[in-house]
């Protein structure tokens, strides 16, 4: 894992973004925060399971599915199921040691 700090690569609103292998975050103090970069690394995990393209695909599918669903884009980006796992787990820094493989798929459910 590779984290670099770009702070105009980053959407406005956002504060990290992964591309396997990188974790690019907005501000040099969000480095050293563990959370948010326990976040990023859940993401790492997903793009490696997925072999990176499939898992892009895959969620920006599923961010057009929720939008049309929710309607609004704050709670179509939280409800995509990597995202849901990353958010519902991002406090267990040990998380990533215990998790099963294609674990996203628990909460691809609404």
């Amino acid at each position: 894992m590779f984290v670099i700090v770009a702070k105009y690569l980053i959407p406005k609103g956002y504060r990290g973004l992964t591309v396997f292998p990188f974790v690019f975050i907005k501000y040099r103090f969000d480095s050293e925060n563990k959370v948010l970069v326990n976040h990023e690394k859940i993401h790492l995990r997903q793009q490696l399971e997925l072999l990176v393209l499939p898992f892009f695909l895959w969620y920006f599918v599923e961010y057009a599915v929720r939008l049309l669903q929710y309607k609004n884009t704050n709670l179509a980006y939280r409800n995509i199921s990597f995202e849901r796992e990353a958010y519902a787990n991002e406090q267990d820094l040990n998380y990533l040691e215990k998790r099963r493989f294609f674990r996203f798929w628990k909460y691809t459910r609404v």
